[in-house]
């Protein structure tokens, strides 16, 4: 962990010190549901290294993170979650409503006809079987790892 972010939640999810429910890790990235999520399968991909935001992270890194984003959003259209769409948002700073200071990328999963807004939808985030659903989204993984040879994100 890098000094002096102890109190990051998302640094000690990344240490093993807090919990999550992990769908996808590299060697620089980490993928897990967010606990209050807006739909089923809201997935964070932050990086491992603290970064408190876009201003803190490497564009390479930055890239990565947006690529693995791209690979989860296509994950959860094939696993048995059924998107039909995603969402894939990034809150740079408290003034774009950052709740939490290291950078993470949601990927909110969309369906037809979900009716959610995000105003709503953040008012109204509950988990939802938190381990199928990772399950279903690591699947989708290893569906599209089949047909491209992609190794997860």
């Amino acid at each position: 962990m890098v000094a002096g972010v102890n109190d990051c939640v998302f640094c000690r999810i990344v240490a093993g010190e807090a919990p999550a429910t992990k769908v996808f890790e590299d060697e620089t990235l980490c993928a897990f549901l967010d606990i209050r999520p807006v739909t089923r399968g809201h997935t964070l991909v932050i990086p491992k290294r603290h970064a408190t935001e876009l201003e803190d992270l490497d564009a390479e890194l930055g890239a990565h993170l947006f690529r693995a984003g791209h690979r989860i959003a296509l994950a959860v259209r094939r696993s048995t979650l059924r998107a039909d769409g995603a969402n894939l948002m990034l809150n740079d700073g408290k003034a774009a409503f950052q709740t939490v200071g290291h950078v993470h990328l949601h990927v909110v999963p969309r369906r037809h006809g979900d009716k959610i807004s995000f105003a709503k939808g953040l008012l109204l985030r509950r988990p939802h079987d938190p381990e199928s659903t990772a399950l279903a989204i690591r699947d989708g993984l290893a569906a599209l790892a089949a047909t491209d040879g992609e190794p997860g994100a």
